[in-house]
């Protein structure tokens, strides 16, 4: 286990180069004076933007950029804006709401998505099954706004259930309704790929095999149809926890959450490319971290793997 680790820590140094190379030049490519506007209405004097092209290297070629960049990251340096703050702490403050929100998102699609998916799967073509089909269905067709705004509206401003918007605080009671509103996608899709797998496994031959040898219902489903039909939907749920926080931003705009959605919208606003680029590379850590531990519950599952 420890060499297949070892093996898929390596594997992620290259994507880790990569993607974030690519992030950097694509922030910093993009059109437009990131000087402009700093200096009010008029425009900025040649002595301050040499400066400033100086101070950020912006007049320099884009690897050298970007290796100044790794530089700092390695010493946990995300650069800074162009008004000399650090951008650090702009993610210290707006990165723990976004991270409990999506984590409270990725809950609670497990719990309601896996449930449904597992009760469908062993008994399809019922009552229940149709209506959680129903139901997936309708959460894939409505987007992610709209039901932010009908449960904002009707268990915030209707029945006064929850506060309309969530406290600089974002307790994890707090978050629980907009928790469900950012994985109400994610959770219809996890219901029926879960669905799908345990119904497949419920016809596969190593079933049949341990029915034959007159195994207990609870020791087949437990075993040999849960364990197998875990592995899609744990690659799901891994990659999907930086994929809520990345799209995380229309939900903290409904619930006005201080997250980093708001704060990477006004960063593009503002063309501060060290804040963009700052954001999205942790969230690539994110997405490498879940997928290495994807990988490890991969091994745990089917030992097979880890061989290969």
């Amino acid at each position: 286990m420890a060499r297949y680790v070892l093996r898929r820590l390596l594997q992620l140094v290259p994507v880790f180069l990569g993607t974030t190379f690519a992030i950097y030049a694509l922030v910093w490519a993009l059109p437009g004076d990131p000087l402009a506007g700093k200096c009010g209405d008029r425009a900025c004097p040649a002595t301050y933007v040499a400066a400033m092209n100086a101070k950020y290297g912006l007049d320099e070629p884009v690897l050298v950029q970007y290796g100044r960049y790794l530089s700092g990251l390695a010493r946990g340096d995300l650069g800074e804006t162009f008004s000399g703050v650090a951008v650090l702490d702009l993610v210290a403050s707006a990165y723990p709401v976004t991270l409990k929100l999506a984590l409270v998102a990725l809950l609670i699609e497990a719990l309601i998505g896996v449930t449904a998916g597992v009760l469908t799967g062993l008994r399809p073509a019922g009552f229940l099954d149709n209506l959680v089909l129903v139901a997936t269905l309708f959460g894939v067709a409505v987007p992610v706004f709209v039901t932010g705004f009908v449960l904002q509206v009707g268990l915030g401003q209707g029945l006064g259930i929850i506060d309309p918007t969530v406290s600089p605080a974002a307790g994890f009671g707090e978050l629980i309704v907009p928790g469900f509103v950012l994985g109400s996608l994610s959770m219809a899709y996890v219901a029926r790929l879960t669905r799908t797998s345990v119904a497949e496994n419920l016809r596969a031959d190593h079933v049949r095999t341990a029915v034959a040898k007159g195994l207990g219902p609870r020791r087949v489903v437990g075993v040999h149809v849960l364990r197998n039909a875990a592995i899609p939907v744990v690659t799901f749920l891994g990659v999907d926890l930086g994929a809520l926080m990345g799209g995380a931003i229309v939900t903290e705009g409904i619930f006005n959450i201080r997250g980093v959605g708001g704060l990477v919208y006004r960063a593009i606003l503002t063309k501060e490319g060290a804040t963009v680029t700052g954001v999205v590379v942790l969230l690539v850590i994110v997405y490498l971290v879940m997928n290495l531990l994807v990988d490890v519950l991969y091994a745990a599952l089917d030992p097979r793997i880890r061989y290969e």
